[in-house]
């Protein structure tokens, strides 16, 4: 064979060795991926379990309705795809039990028919002291009994119990296998007779009191409602909302949307004052106030209590969160908030106390005092900050005043502070919040935003704070 025959030829085979391997792991990835989607969903929505996955993925019009049902579920924007939104709260640790809507009671309305309900610890995990577990599990009742006339008594006698609790790893002989660390945390049974009521809790999870690992008391709280009769919430804010997110337990109290789950099975306690718990924000109430809101890179991000929307520019429907899901250091209640574009740093203020984040991460040594910025002993907490990148100058509206702050000197300006009203025409209220685009300051106050024109000085359009979140 002539030499230039036989280099072209080498050449082909290496070519062909070198190429093939490529689309081969690109398609094993995707396949990886739809088998992943597929097992949530069959998990979780329902979905049949029959005939071959890859097949049944690439002829998927029940794959597309069944991840439209759960986007719908999780205030997600329903594509049918498994996009990087959905995929990220499908890899959220979360309850084993299916998913349905609303504040719902499982099917058929289970319920245990009587008042005074007993438990029984079958074994401890070694992540915690069994007194720390015997509290975290008592005061995981409590939630459920404070407005309710239910009342739960710890028994001794293991077979006689109405809910045995357990810590297992992998298969523990319910056909409902734990899948090790993350994933699935614990899962619980529908009120009746055998294993009804009991909740199993995953021991590959790191078990903690705290923020640290998984939160034992939140997990048995929410198992503890399906021990009841409940079911999955789609309200973010309810403890019977399906995935996991840190609260501080020495706080936590039931939302609305879980008493009045609970009061539905059992009715009201005997309490003369009656339990009432927080609502969960709507996107689209008239009515709708924020706490703070700043950009954070290319999205902006807006507080509201315990929650944040986080929104792209071209993103129609805002998605909506617990503040603990993403940082479970922070506080709720956020009072102001801007971006340092050129340091890319966003600071959130609360009190006299504020914290920097580098992207999604808490920056380490935070929070700190706001007395770092220069500001008198007097002040001690912020309504609203913004900056403009242009200028690098940050603002800071305290009450019926504002300082302005260099963010490369990192020092207030001389000649501050300043009345809000002398500077921003038709602005008489404090300031909820505020951020910068294109030239304007939209100022929030209330359920109203105004339009501040920062080359004319005057208010240029006023309409519905929540028109920020794309509603009509």
């Amino acid at each position: 064979m002539p030499k230039m025959k036989k280099a072209l030829l080498f050449l082909l085979l290496l070519f062909t060795q070198l190429s093939s391997p490529f689309p081969i792991f690109l398609e094993s990835l995707e396949e990886k991926k739809m088998a992943f989607v597929q097992n949530y969903l069959e998990s979780f929505y329902d979905m049949p379990i029959r005939g071959n996955k890859i097949k049944r993925w690439k002829n998927g019009t029940q794959l597309v309705e069944k991840i439209k049902e759960m986007q719908k579920f999780f205030g997600l924007e329903v594509t049918g795809q498994p996009d990087e939104e959905t995929m990220e709260v499908m890899k959220m640790p979360r309850c084993g039990v299916p998913d349905v809507g609303g504040y719902q009671v499982t099917d058929g309305n289970p319920k245990w028919n009587k008042n005074d309900i007993t438990y029984s610890l079958i074994n401890y995990t070694p992540d915690l002291p069994k007194a720390d577990v015997d509290s975290a599990i008592e005061k995981a009742f409590q939630l459920w009994s404070h407005p309710t006339p239910l009342k739960f008594t710890r028994s001794d006698n293991n077979n006689e119990a109405d809910i045995q609790i357990s810590f297992a790893r992998g298969a523990h002989g319910d056909n409902s296998p734990f899948d090790g660390e993350s994933g699935i945390l614990a899962h619980a049974y529908q009120p009746g007779r055998g294993i009804g009521g009991d909740a199993h809790f995953d021991e590959d999870e790191t078990w903690s009191k705290g923020s640290r690992g998984t939160n034992l008391f939140l997990v048995a709280a929410h198992e503890f409602g399906h021990s009841l009769g409940l079911a999955h919430s789609s309200d973010p804010g309810a403890l019977m909302f399906p995935t996991y997110s840190f609260s501080e337990p020495s706080t936590y109290v039931l939302s609305q949307d879980d008493i009045n789950g609970i009061q539905f099975l059992y009715g009201q306690s005997n309490n003369p004052i009656k339990p009432t718990g927080p609502t969960t924000p709507r996107t689209c109430d008239p009515q709708l106030t924020f706490d703070a809101i700043t950009t954070l890179r290319n999205e902006v991000i807006v507080f509201k209590d315990k929650y944040f929307w986080r929104k792209y520019r071209q993103q129609l429907r805002p998605e909506f969160y617990m503040i603990s899901l993403f940082w479970p250091s922070l506080p709720s209640g956020i009072q102001a908030a801007y971006e340092d574009v050129e340091k890319d740093l966003v600071f959130l203020f609360k009190g006299n106390q504020y914290w920097a984040l580098n992207g999604y991460e808490i920056r380490p040594g935070f929070p700190r005092d706001i007395s770092n910025f220069g500001f008198p002993r007097s002040v001690q907490a912020v309504d609203a900050a913004v900056s403009i990148r242009q200028s690098g100058k940050a603002y800071f509206f305290v009450k019926n005043q504002f300082w302005r702050y260099d963010n490369q000197r990192r020092a207030m300006d001389p000649g501050y502070p300043k009345n809000i009203a002398d500077v921003f025409q038709g602005m008489t209220n404090t300031v909820d919040a505020v951020f910068h685009r294109d030239n304007f300051f939209y100022f929030f106050t209330g359920p109203t935003y105004y339009k501040f024109d920062l080359r004319a000085r005057r208010i240029v359009s006023v309409g519905r704070s929540n028109r920020l979140l794309n509603c009509r």
